[in-house]
């Protein structure tokens, strides 16, 4: 199954959009260095009055279909991930 590796950081007001359901789409960079785009609904349960950020794994069966987000830890050094200027 593949697995990729997400650095994300996104403040309250970055994430509005996906919140309100006017971005569908997550696009972002993973520490691997491909572009990866999952649901925006896969964050919602991690967002904080902070915003989301985190170390994420992002999983999916081998159609690239039924996403999975896993939160794993703090952000990684480098700031590689952001996905908000990547945003569809």
């Amino acid at each position: 199954m593949p697995r990729f590796t997400l650095d994300l950081r996104l403040t309250p007001d970055e994430f509005l959009p996906y919140y309100r359901g006017e971005v569908q789409t997550v696009r972002a960079r993973s520490v691997e260095g491909l572009v990866v785009e999952f649901p925006a609904r896969l964050l919602q349960r991690f967002l904080t009055p902070e915003g989301i950020c985190g170390r994420f794994v992002l999983t999916c069966d081998d159609a690239f279909r039924h996403a999975r987000l896993e939160r794993v830890g703090p952000p990684g050094a480098g700031g590689a991930g952001s996905a908000g200027s990547d945003r569809v």
